[in-house]
């Protein structure tokens, strides 16, 4: 199992629901701050324009974050008054690397692009496995296990409730596959 930010693993981003818009987000794969180091980590690599930048980040994390030019665009005008990366314009696109101050801020704290990246891996492995449409289902899958469990603690150690839960859980089972079928 691999040890991420969260302890995740193999959850990978069904840890990450929660309320939101009709009841249910999108899991949310960067925390606070953490769009910044990405961003300065993919440049380590050399230079890059937004385009490339928001292409790899959806790709490490097998399709399960798209990166938004609302996202990208300011964090780079970020990193950019700050020092961090210059730019320059190269065929009609404006391209990014970093500067010394940049390698210097990675370098003193390489354990966060780490984490962010090990966590991309695992949940590129969901994005391989589920597919974007997959994906969009997150939500109400979550609740469906968090509400499973919920009701698994109601009746543990009683024969009859677990019976119940057994069977309302087979026949559920059951009604997705006859649906996958038609």
């Amino acid at each position: 199992m691999v040890k991420t930010f969260w302890g995740w693993g193999a959850w990978g981003p069904w840890m990450a629901q929660g309320p939101g818009r009709a009841g249910f987000q999108r899991p949310r794969f960067f925390e606070f701050g953490e769009v910044r180091i990405a961003i300065l980590s993919l440049l380590s690599e050399g230079p890059k324009h937004g385009y490339q930048l928001m292409k790899e980040m959806k790709e490490r994390s097998g399709g399960v974050y798209q990166a938004s030019a609302g996202s990208v665009y300011p964090t780079l005008q970020q990193l950019e008054d700050e020092g961090l990366i210059d730019s320059e314009s190269k065929d009609g696109k404006r391209v990014y690397k970093l500067t010394a101050a940049g390698r210097k801020e990675l370098k003193d704290n390489p354990e966060s692009a780490q984490r962010i990246w090990e966590r991309a891996e695992s949940w590129e492995d969901w994005g391989r496995i589920c597919g974007p449409e997959v994906m969009a289902m997150f939500g109400p899958l979550a609740e469906l296990v968090k509400t499973s469990f919920r009701a698994a603690k109601w009746a543990a150690g009683r024969p009859e409730r677990e019976d119940k839960l057994r069977a309302i859980l087979t026949r559920t089972c059951r009604e997705l596959d006859d649906l996958a079928k038609r």
